[in-house]
């Protein structure tokens, strides 16, 4: 199992690896050609929580960003479209701050439908980087949702 900080830096290098792009408010998917998101998002989450962005990881699920008005948190869920064996997943999310770096929050192992959910604070108003893992497929988005939602 990859740890947390190999996970982010793993997603980071995939996407450059790849020629992808991943600058500010552009999604980038590792798997050119990513199949439309088909997992519905599951409310792992919790209450109060709406979709405000998701995308398909390949053909094997979807990574669902999320936001609750009323605390300022963004959550992030990676579900697969299918349940079945074990596999790699993960969800990740960390807040964009203009002065400090901050510390992505991942939940990462092995998973039979759903690997999160993970949440941070302080997501009204800055934008968020938000990515997740099925297998060996990725999606990340940097900089993206940076408005606050009404």
């Amino acid at each position: 199992m990859r740890s947390k900080s190999v996970a982010m830096a793993a997603a980071v290098a995939a996407v450059a690896g790849t020629g992808l792009i991943a600058t500010a408010g552009t999604a980038s998917a590792a798997t050119a050609g990513s199949a439309a998101p088909r997992a519905a998002y599951n409310g792992a989450c919790g209450s109060g929580y709406s979709v405000v962005n998701q995308a398909g990881i390949a053909d094997l699920g979807t990574v669902f960003l999320t936001y609750n008005k009323s605390t300022g948190k963004n959550c992030v869920v990676t579900v697969r479209n299918e349940t079945g064996d074990p596999v790699y997943m993960s969800a990740s999310v960390r807040v964009l701050l203009d002065d400090e770096e901050t510390v992505p929050v991942v939940e990462e192992g092995e998973f039979t439908s759903y690997a999160g959910p993970v949440f941070v604070d302080e997501g009204a108003g800055h934008c968020i980087e938000w990515a997740g893992v099925i297998g060996d497929e990725e999606y990340f988005n940097s900089g993206s949702n940076c408005g606050t939602r009404k």
